[in-house]
């Protein structure tokens, strides 16, 4: 009875209320003054609905979900077959934005490159990368152990600056004889040999550490040393780009030492003002599970702040969430709870986008001359003498063995993404042309692919003396 009740209800109240419906819209069609010269006769006119899906397919919004959908999977895609043939996924997701550009659907397919990547989209492409790029930073400064660095100082401070002033020195030799040929017109040879320096003696600590993990180094002699030596380049380096990027923009030498000041004011007021306070913040939730919304929303405020800070001295933004992930508290409940929340996004989804955005600038096609890919051949083995070569040679004079210390220099030869985030930075301050753009990309690409190659090599080449176990003596013995 009361289904049936139900049921006349659900019907009467549909009747009614439809009939008002369509009583409303007949008064409503009596009231509007209707033109019957314009008013549509025939067929059913189509072009409305043609023209309409035309441009909603070209507004900004379903071009930039199109083309984080196509990023997204293309850059998961490589990255997983370059993991099955022994190499750090990060490879293949930059070869996938190198895929993705001119150099390769762009000379492929040109009408699909500029459906998916139109000219008119790359700001908005440019801003959501730079958003992934401040969340990963602040995601490396976060992992960045500072403790590490202390109890191993001597050995990886010697190794770490040993294999940074030594290929900044060739890197800085190098730009003499590319100066003329290569720098942009408006770009003095201090600015462009400065920063050919940094390109040069960077690691990658994020690919390093995931190396080192996944070959089970984690916790020997080796990957302990690596590890610090990585922390401590990652510190030195940044400071070094810091102060070139104000050195650069600053222009006259007064600007540069009033930008400096400023950097140098900004990194004290973090270290001692906005750490310790974080530090108490960091006792109160060390022995919780979760970190509250209204924590994790002061961790994202200091961390944006940073970066706004870095932005306005004329640092770039990247380096304040650096800093900012840095000095967060070092109670790793807290620090890991952070990059748990933080770093699937930043990884997985937005990433990506600076990746193709890389692809996207990186044009193999402007290597065009034979002259352009002997001068990218002197580009690599500058890159693989100095930092493999400084790193290997510091680390044997540090008391590292033979295998350890080219096992080092293999490691600390890896560039991976560090080198494209330096690299963009030179892109976007005009210090680097397109053609030595794409060099620099390449030779980034190199470096990284051929980590895993060299240490299996010297695994090859030096093998670990397998330990004598008891039983085996005492057979030994009896024979």
């Amino acid at each position: 009875m009361k289904k049936n009740r139900s049921f006349l209800f659900y019907i009467l109240i549909i009747a009614v209320f439809g009939t008002a419906i369509w009583l409303i819209v007949r008064k409503g069609e009596s009231l509007q003054t209707i033109q019957a010269a314009n008013a549509p006769t025939g067929k059913i006119n189509t072009a409305p609905f043609a023209e309409s899906f035309s441009n909603n397919i070209s507004l900004a919004l379903p071009v930039l979900l199109l083309q984080i959908v196509v990023i997204v999977v293309a850059v998961r895609m490589f990255g997983y077959l370059f993991s099955k043939i022994g190499q750090p996924a990060v490879v293949g997701e930059i070869i996938a934005g190198v895929v993705l550009g001119p150099s390769v659907l762009g000379a492929l397919s040109p009408a699909v490159s500029a459906f998916i990547f139109p000219a008119s989209s790359l700001n908005n492409l440019q801003f959501i990368s730079q958003v992934g790029l401040i969340l990963f930073m602040f995601v490396i400064g976060l992992e960045l152990d500072i403790s590490v660095i202390r109890k191993q100082a001597k050995s990886a401070v010697i190794i770490s600056h040993a294999s940074i002033i030594i290929p900044y020195t060739l890197g800085m030799c190098l730009a003499l004889f590319m100066y003329k040929a290569y720098a942009p017109a408006n770009i003095s040879f201090l600015s462009f040999s400065l920063f050919m320096g940094i390109a040069m003696s960077i690691t990658a600590f994020p690919v390093l550490a995931r190396i080192i993990k996944e070959r089970n180094l984690t916790k020997t002699r080796l990957g302990i040393m690596a590890i610090t030596c990585a922390a401590s380049d990652d510190v030195t380096a940044w400071c070094i780009l810091a102060a070139l990027i104000a050195i650069v923009k600053a222009g006259t030498s007064v600007s540069t030492l009033f930008t400096i000041g400023l950097l140098l004011a900004y990194v004290l007021l973090m270290l001692m003002v906005i750490r310790p306070l974080l530090k108490k913040l960091g006792h109160i939730y060390n022995k919780r599970e979760t970190v509250s919304k209204s924590m994790m929303a002061i961790v994202f405020m200091v961390m944006l702040l940073s970066a706004y800070l870095t932005e306005l001295i004329g640092v770039h933004a990247l380096f304040g969430a650096f800093v900012a992930g840095v000095i967060m508290p070092d109670e790793m409940n807290f620090r890991q709870t952070i990059i748990d929340k933080i770093e699937d996004v930043s990884l997985v989804l937005l990433l990506p986008l600076f990746f193709v955005f890389t692809g996207l600038r990186t044009q193999i096609g402007l290597l065009n001359e034979a002259s352009l890919w002997i001068t990218f051949g002197w580009i690599v083995f500058v890159a693989v003498a100095g930092k493999f070569g400084g790193s290997t040679i510091a680390a044997k004079i540090t008391g590292q063995t033979w295998k350890d210390s080219l096992s080092i220099g293999a490691l600390m030869n890896t560039r991976g993404l560090m080198e494209l985030v330096v690299l963009n930075i030179g892109y976007d301050l005009g210090i680097l042309s397109p053609q030595v753009f794409t060099m620099m990309v390449l030779m980034a690409l190199i470096t990284t692919f051929m980590t895993n190659p060299a240490l299996n090599f010297f695994n090859w080449l030096m093998p670990e003396e397998k330990a004598i176990s008891s039983t085996e003596i005492k057979i030994a013995t009896k024979v």
